[in-house]
């Protein structure tokens, strides 16, 4: 078991790992380059919902550098170190936060899309993300081989989008965003630079000062208090989220059981979790309901768990037309789709051969009928492959220069390289 647990295995000399968190602090030269990128790069894939981009961002993204120098300054309790780690990420923090809002100022495209909307909600599921990267993070430093983690904690542990998302909420207004992008950042930064901490303390670096039990103490405590002021609001921000889901669960439980599994056709539904208090809206496609119906509807609401809750049933004539517009605009572009790939099936085996008899038998007066279609002929291989074949109808047989004239005229008129011919028997 203790070697099992054991991280000192495989571990760098700890001078030279030191001397890396030094070097990863300061954003100057390349490092400011790479970061005013990442920058760009994540705000770009927040702006176009790109899931791939935003990871690219997280990839390329050096944030993590000062974050981990200020847990490693805490863990041997050097004061220049932690100083200057913490002057690095709150420049580091502006510069992200000038550059996104300039472009989200400047883009034509200002709509809150997905990736934006998934980093202004942080929650206690976050802080164990986190932390345990942070972790994975920090022992990989401390690696002579550093290995594959690398880059997965940049992807888990996710700085770069919640900046520039904050940065999306200043330039647009939403502060509400701004708020909750930056509480989702100040979180990935201080849990990472708790795991660190915690990495530095059980791998014994040296003190780089000379500590006083008062000092040891003193930075615990804040420490505590720091954690604790993450902690306690993501704890509250999962359970609003727990309590949403398990809400939707219910609304959509109980318009199944109460309307859908009676046959009744919804063309319209839209729940409102945040009104107080909160709402559910349907409409039908053709029943009406009396306001003592709805009100008995609306009763049934508590058996399934939902209080606090109005059932609005939208019957006015011209919201109802404009909702069955929109869902049979829905069927008939389903519909035109089912068709346009059966026709374009029907294009591998279907001439257009309008007038085609009438033609031929200018050509050849004996002919008594006509048809042309593209035939799918198996081989011994299952292989298919689509022919063209033409069937007449005469008294006697074509000669085998009438055969060939009318080969050479079907290739012409069908717009074909080759046809087969065959001759069937006269009614």
């Amino acid at each position: 078991m203790n070697k099992l647990f054991n991280l000192h295995n495989g571990e760098e000399r700890k001078e030279k790992v030191l001397e890396n968190v030094r070097n990863s602090i300061s954003f100057s030269g390349s490092n400011f380059w790479i970061l005013a990128c990442a920058i760009m790069v994540a705000s770009i894939g927040l702006n176009v919902n790109s899931t791939a981009v935003v990871i690219g961002a997280m990839l390329i993204s050096p944030l993590m550098g000062p974050i981990v120098g200020a847990g490693f300054a805490l863990g041997i309790y050097d004061s220049a170190l932690l100083r200057k780690s913490l002057k690095n990420l709150l420049i580091s923090t502006l510069v992200g936060l000038l550059v996104s809002s300039l472009y989200f100022l400047l883009t034509p495209f200002k709509e809150a899309q997905s990736e934006i909307l998934a980093r202004t909600a942080p929650n206690i599921y976050d802080v164990l993300i986190a932390f345990f990267g942070g972790l994975v993070g920090v022992i990989a430093v401390t690696r002579v081989e550093k290995g594959n983690p690398i880059p997965g904690v940049a992807i888990a542990t996710a700085l770069m989008p919640p900046l520039c998302t904050a940065g999306y909420g200043l330039a647009t207004g939403e502060l509400a965003y701004f708020a909750g992008a930056m509480f989702l950042y100040a979180i990935n930064c201080v849990f990472i630079c708790i795991a660190t901490f915690i990495i530095v303390k059980y791998l014994k670096y040296p003190a780089a000062e000379f500590v006083d039990k008062k000092k040891e103490s003193r930075v615990r405590t804040w420490i505590t208090v720091v954690t604790l002021l993450m902690i306690i609001p993501s704890v509250y921000f999962a359970y609003r989220f727990l309590e949403q889901q398990r809400f939707y669960e219910q609304v959509s439980n109980f318009i199944t059981k109460e309307f859908e599994d009676k046959g009744n056709t919804i063309v319209y539904r839209k729940t409102f979790y945040n009104t107080s208090p909160r709402r559910i809206e349907l409409a039908f496609l053709t029943r009406k309901f009396t306001s003592e119906q709805i009100r008995d509807e609306e009763r049934k609401l508590a058996a399934f768990g939902i209080t606090d809750t109005r059932l609005v049933i939208r019957q006015d004539s011209a919201f109802l037309a404009q909702a069955s517009k929109i869902q049979n605009n829905e069927v008939a572009n389903d519909v035109s789709k089912v068709a346009a790939e059966l026709n374009a099936k029907m294009d591998k085996y279907v001439f257009q051969t309008d007038n085609l008899y009438s033609e031929a038998k200018a050509i050849i007066p004996q002919l008594q009928s006509l048809s042309a279609s593209k035939q799918e002929i198996l081989s011994d291989s299952d292989s298919a492959s689509v022919i063209p074949v033409a069937m007449y109808e005469s008294g006697n047989a074509l000669s085998d220069e009438q055969t060939k004239t009318l080969q050479n005229w079907l290739k012409a008129r069908l717009k074909v390289d080759t046809i087969e011919i065959y001759r069937r028997a006269a009614k």
